[in-house]
This record gives C-alpha cells, structure tokens and sequence, in this order.
C-alpha cells in the first residue's frame, strides 16, 4: 500500500471506515489506477453511514469496499472518539476528486464520468481540464435515472474499458452510487470511485459551503438551505438519529456489528 498504509477498517454505527487522511486515499488510488486494479472507494458522510444502518446489504458492500473514507466531519469525529485514529481533517469527496484529477493530468491517467445527467457531464467534460490542466476526460455516461438492464450495464462497462479510462468517478447519489461501484469494479479493472454531490459542484450546479462551515460540520446546513424539499429527510432526521446512536455505541450500551447480512446480496444495477 502506498505509503506503508494497512488499511483496516474503523467501525462506525458497523460501517468501516479506513482511517486515513486524505492525501494517503489519493495515493492508494492513485496506485490502483496505475495498475490496473480493481478498487471500489466511497467518501461517507453521515448519510451514507446511516443507509449502511438501515440496510444490511448495504453495509455488506460498503464493509467490502477498498477504500471507505470519513467524508463528514461527524463521521471524522466518530472515527476518532471510538478508535482513538487521530484523523486531521476529513476526506471529503469534492476535493478527493480534485486531487485525483490533478494528479490523474500529471501521470496521463483518463478518467472517466459516470452518472448524473448529460448536461451536467457536458460542463464537467469542459471545466474539470481547466482545473487540472492536461486531463484527459476519456468518456462519459449519464445516468437512466432506472434500473439498468443487465444488457445495458454490460454494454456500459464495455464503453468504459474501450475508452482507456484509468480511473472512474460515479456520482448517482448515495446509495446508488455506492452499489454501482461495488457491483462493477471487478469487471472493469479500474478503481471506481462514488463523490456524490462533486459532479453538481464542479458543474457549477450547487455552490460549496464556506471553508468556516465545512470545518465546523455545518455543511448539511448549507446544503439544506439550497435543496430544502429534496434534503430536509436526509438532515433533520438521519442526522439525529445518527447522534443518538453514535451515543449507544461510545457508552457501550449497544453496538452494531459489522456482519448483519452473511449472504451476499442479490445484485443490483443502478443506472
């Protein structure tokens, strides 16, 4: 592993997450994508930590994840309070794929853009090369807003390897995304890395949050003032309810095991 990295994960709410700072997750994909090697990778806020929660197929894939990063700063902070991990900072996913992207343009690596709409894939084709210059976008696909066919996702993953993308970043929304990721990196080889809302914000869609608000782990709030009907679930009650249980699981009263769902899930094909 890069920089002598083990990565082992730290169980949130029984969600791993891999305590490591966000210049390391860059290298250990980096290295993946220079290999050609299959690497499913996920930056976590507290909502995805909470569906992991609430689906036990879910967790079962994201526990098998590569790589599981604390995107949110009260999942950095779990990490921290139940394992002692002395994270700095959180990896947040934006800027996990700005520095993938930079150095992707540095080493010749294509990447490739899967998910959201066509408009959206059309500025990020545009503007991502202007943030990292030398970037080569090596194809795009965006999101049926439907569960794919099986011929379908063939068809996708061969549009993919033909493109000599050596790195994939999936923004589908949490969790879709995620399933996507797990279900498809084997097949193509290449890391596939789920960054959410990054395509909406390197877009220009959605503004970022004031640094103030990220490091504070106010940024739900921002983004609830932009997308209130489409965001109040995911903030006003998953958020609660994740503190609420983060306080069962550091007072020891109850613990979620990292194992509910023994059985592999039935496959999925988000698209």
């Amino acid at each position: 592993m890069a920089d002598g990295v083990t990565l082992e994960g730290a169980p949130v709410l029984g969600v791993k997450i891999h305590a490591v700072e966000r210049y390391q997750a860059a290298d250990l994909i980096l290295e993946a994508a220079r290999d050609r090697r299959p690497m499913a990778v996920s930056a976590l806020a507290v909502h995805g930590v909470m569906e992991g929660v609430a689906d036990p197929e879910l967790q079962y894939r994201l526990n098998r994840f590569e790589l599981v990063v604390a995107d949110g700063q009260p999942v950095r902070w779990a990490v921290n309070l139940l394992h002692g991990a002395g994270l700095q900072d959180r990896v947040c996913g934006p800027d996990l794929m700005a520095d993938l992207c930079k150095a992707a343009a540095v080493d010749g690596l294509p990447i490739f853009l899967f998910g959201s709409t066509q408009p959206t894939l059309d500025k990020l084709s545009d503007r991502l090369p202007r943030l990292a210059p030398g970037l080569r976008v090596a194809g795009t696909q965006a999101s049926r807003f439907r569960a794919a066919t099986e011929q379908e996702r063939l068809a996708d993953l061969e549009v993919i390897r033909d493109s000599g993308a050596a790195l994939v970043f999936v923004g589908l929304g949490c969790p879709r995304q995620e399933i996507w990721a797990f279900e498809n990196r084997v097949e193509l080889g290449l890391p596939v890395v789920a960054v959410g809302a990054a395509f909406d914000f390197f877009a220009g869609n959605l503004d970022r949050a004031p640094a103030w608000m990220q490091k504070a782990g106010l940024e739900w709030l921002f983004r609830l003032r932009q997308e209130p009907r489409r965001l109040w679930r995911r903030y006003l009650i998953l958020n609660p309810a994740y503190l609420f249980r983060l306080g069962l699981e550091l007072t020891g009263i109850r613990r979620i095991p990292t194992d509910r769902q023994v059985r592999p899930p039935l496959a999925q094909r988000p698209s």
